[in-house]
């Protein structure tokens, strides 16, 4: 690698650059990226898609003046190391180092956090209307790309900014795949293009510039330069190669979006195979079970054909595995259509994106109580994506809606079982949440039998204290329990139903403890142990209960571990509690 460009960490220092340099500086800012990511895992592919516009436009424009919206996020790390964070690259996405996303209390030249996609239109032209207001003279730049502009938002930002008479600029990062390759007309549209002066976006009123090919410096610059001297809406077409400069992410985009540590040079993983299967893997096969059983079953997902495992559905059922794009809020309603119409369609979708159909969720199924199932994968936290992702507030939001059974399997056994369950459940919507990772060998699916609904299990008799868990963290309590001198009698049971609540168990439960922990992967505040607290309060209970969640905030991104025992609910935060309730 070039160290003689080694020094060049800020925007400033790029413009010393010149020009003629900024192809062998581009060429050193992708090997220094291949190098950290192969050290650290990250985004990856995304990244190594940008490296020459997100050059041309630091030498053009001037961050922080000028603001510069990434989005989606994951392909900002060549911003980070141009603004100030290349030394802190050796932290990235681990606990108390820098965000794998912008984030605006990260850097000045952050000018705003965009962990998920398609939001930065919107803001992009909220900061040009202010700087209108306000008298300010800057450009307004949203870099949008990764098959972001297929969400609905992106459509509403593009409505409104076309008319607003500002000064933004909407670059769109065009490399014809998000993760998985993109879906729906739009992206055939963009193919088509081919400098037609007239087309979709010069009739909504934009400036239209392009296509340009993302990868020539001199033809960026010199677009760059033009449009910088243009006070009204355009949009600058940019084609990038994802993965561009590293032949296997080349070849295997979808493979490369995301990375663990690798060998730079074969592109083998460092990362030693457990052998154990990973959740979403087990759910998409025995989704591939139950479709062959069920000519009825069908799987829609936002953007998320690999990440939810629908690829084995997908590659025997093509006709009856739906990728809508990157439309969380369509996505629901549609699977609401399809169940109204008597189909039994799983909605495959991260628990963090949810977040973005909650409305269709009350009103178009819950409300009409149609028998969707939603897969929310991701459930609890997911370690180094961090706050953007962590998948910790859907029992908050959930728990309060009416019509729905919601469910948190404490192993894959039990995931596979509520799928059945939910495929027997035609009177309400069913939401089955399982966490990212791996499950436990030890426990592998060995019953189809359906989750009888509403019922809790003891996993261990006792009679001095009792936890509470539910969902895959009753491993962390089963250890715990484990750990606890034999003089103290703990007992658990997994409330593997937070709607409908057991509340005979629970009952029982109140009568025989007087001490009761629950402990949640999931926000304290609104969470699981809120409802117990609740019901406690209902019965009378008199006795001590501690509820061990995640407190009123943000989690912050690093490893599982570091997290679990930041939030105080890890095996020795479980220990140590017992031990403190049973002293009291």
């Amino acid at each position: 690698m070039n160290n003689t460009f080694e020094g060049i960490d800020s925007p400033g220092l790029l413009k010393q650059l010149p020009q003629n340099e900024l192809v062998d500086y581009a060429s050193y800012l992708r090997h220094f990226l291949i190098e950290k990511i192969a050290e650290q895992g990250g985004h990856f592919a995304a990244n190594l898609g940008v490296i020459e516009l997100t050059i041309a436009l630091h030498y053009i424009f001037n961050s922080p003046n000028d603001k510069m919206i990434w989005d989606v996020g994951h392909q900002a790390y060549a911003h980070k190391i141009l603004t100030g964070r290349k030394e802190a690259f050796n932290h990235i996405r681990q606990l108390n180092g820098i965000s794998g996303f912008p984030k605006m209390t990260e850097s000045v030249h952050d000018a705003f956090g965009t962990g998920h996609s398609s939001t930065a239109i919107s803001a992009a032209l909220g900061y040009a209307v202010a700087a209108k207001i306000q008298d300010i003279e800057r450009q307004n730049i949203a870099i949008i790309g990764d098959g972001a502009l297929s969400a609905g938002q992106a459509f509403e930002g593009l409505n409104n900014a076309a008319i607003s008479n500002t000064n933004i600029t909407i670059v769109l990062n065009d490399n014809h795949i998000g993760i998985d390759p993109s879906q729906g007309a739009l992206g055939e549209y963009l193919e088509l293009l081919d400098f037609k002066k007239d087309n979709l976006f010069t009739d909504f009123g934009f400036q239209y510039f392009g296509p340009i090919d993302g990868h020539n410096l001199e033809e960026l610059i010199s677009v760059f330069k033009q449009v910088k001297t243009i006070n009204s809406p355009k949009i600058i077409h940019v084609k990038t190669t994802k993965g561009k400069g590293y032949k296997p992410a080349e070849e295997e985009q979808t493979k490369w979006h995301s990375t663990s540590q690798f060998d730079k040079l074969s592109g083998k993983s460092l990362v030693v195979n457990s052998g154990l299967s990973k959740y979403q893997d087990i759910f998409g096969k025995h989704l591939l079970s139950l479709a062959e059983r069920n000519d009825k079953i069908v799987a829609i997902t936002p953007a998320m054909i690999s990440g939810s495992s629908l690829h084995f559905m997908q590659q025997k059922f093509p006709d009856r595995v739906f990728d809508v794009g990157i439309a969380e809020q369509h996505a629901v309603t549609f699977s609401a259509g399809l169940a109204a119409s008597g189909m039994r369609p799983f909605c495959c979708i991260y628990s963090t994106f949810l977040q973005r159909g909650y409305d269709q969720l009350i009103h178009d199924v819950a409300l009409q109580n149609l028998p969707v199932i939603f897969a929310v994968d991701r459930a609890g936290l997911v370690g180094e994506d961090g706050p953007t992702h962590h998948g910790v507030f859907d029992i908050s939001f959930l728990q309060t809606v009416p019509n729905l059974v919601i469910v948190s399997p404490r192993n894959e056994n039990d995931l596979v079982r509520a799928m059945e369950m939910a495929i027997e459940n035609v009177k309400s919507p069913t939401v089955i949440r399982y966490p990212r990772g791996h499950a436990d060998l030890n426990v592998l699916p060995i019953s189809f039998n359906p989750l009888p609904i509403g019922l809790a299990e003891c996993l261990k008799e006792g009679h001095e204290i009792c936890i509470i868990s539910h969902g895959t963290i009753a491993k962390e309590c089963t250890n715990a329990i484990l750990h606890i001198d034999s003089e103290i009698s703990v007992a658990h049971y997994d409330f593997k139903f937070i709607k409908p609540l057991d509340k005979l168990t629970l009952e029982k439960i109140f009568i025989s403890f007087s001490k009761i922990i629950v402990v949640e992967e999931g926000q304290k505040l609104g969470g699981f142990g809120s409802t117990i607290a609740l019901s406690a309060t209902e019965n009378n209970y008199k006795g001590q209960l501690k509820i061990m969640a995640i407190q009123d905030h943000f989690v912050t991104h690093g490893s599982m571990r570091k997290l679990f025992e930041l939030e105080d609910i890890s095996i020795d935060s479980i220990v140590n509690t017992i031990k403190v309730m049973h002293s009291k």
